[in-house]
């Protein structure tokens, strides 16, 4: 997927039940989100299948992106469009080699050695977090705060390393935040608990992104 089709806003679902969270993916599908990443840590596994299951589904029908987070074999058991992987979720290459070449297939990253490992590894976009602090994830890496987004981008056209798309990720939460990250130069947002708690705000965060 290059970028001039991706979407530049990504949605990471949020909720402890698979009730809430096919609720919050449907609420923020219907706010306009184009690009849901399911999130379900902690969850059985049989529960993401059915999760993964229905959202691939439901995503179809609204002509939406559907990522699977840490789980590249659940990606491929229910077709969806492909995976999220952390830092200790497995190789890119393996996630490639069991997807296929036309699955789309993200990595996390916390710092410039992280963001050059996973352009060395050709994933398709890089999750650049966390903005600040954020409840959604524990074992948190080191904070970035704007500097930190400015410093790791600049490195990266320094050493004119190819691009590749770059989402802020991790405790971003309104609109002043989004515009100041992407004065840094990120390709786009990746949000969570702001979209859950107030689907609204997708449509003034699209005009921002345009």
């Amino acid at each position: 997927m290059s970028t001039k089709t991706m979407e530049k806003l990504q949605y990471i679902s949020q909720g402890q039940t698979l009730a809430a969270q096919k609720d919050n993916i449907l609420k923020a599908l219907d706010a306009g989100v184009k690009w849901i990443q399911v999130r379900w840590k902690g969850a059985h596994q049989e529960r993401v299948y059915r999760l993964a299951e229905q959202v691939k589904n439901v995503c179809s029908r609204y002509g939406a992106t559907c990522i699977i987070n840490d789980h590249p074999a659940l990606a491929a058991a229910v077709d969806a469009d492909g995976v999220h992987l952390g830092l200790e979720d497995g190789s890119i290459d393996a996630a490639r080699k069991l997807l296929g070449p036309k699955k789309i297939i993200g990595g996390t990253a916390n710092s410039f050695t992280d963001v050059y490992q996973r352009i060395t590894e050709n994933c398709d976009y890089i999750g650049l977090g966390p903005f600040r602090f954020t409840k959604t994830k524990h074992n948190l890496s080191p904070l970035l705060g704007l500097d930190g987004y400015e410093n790791i981008i600049g490195q990266v056209r320094q050493e004119g390393l190819s691009p590749i798309p770059i989402f802020a990720i991790g405790g971003i939460a309104n609109l002043d935040d989004i515009q100041q990250l992407l004065q840094t130069g990120v390709y786009g947002i990746a949000l969570s608990g702001s979209v859950t708690h107030n689907p609204a705000i997708v449509s003034s965060i699209h005009k921002i992104l345009i």
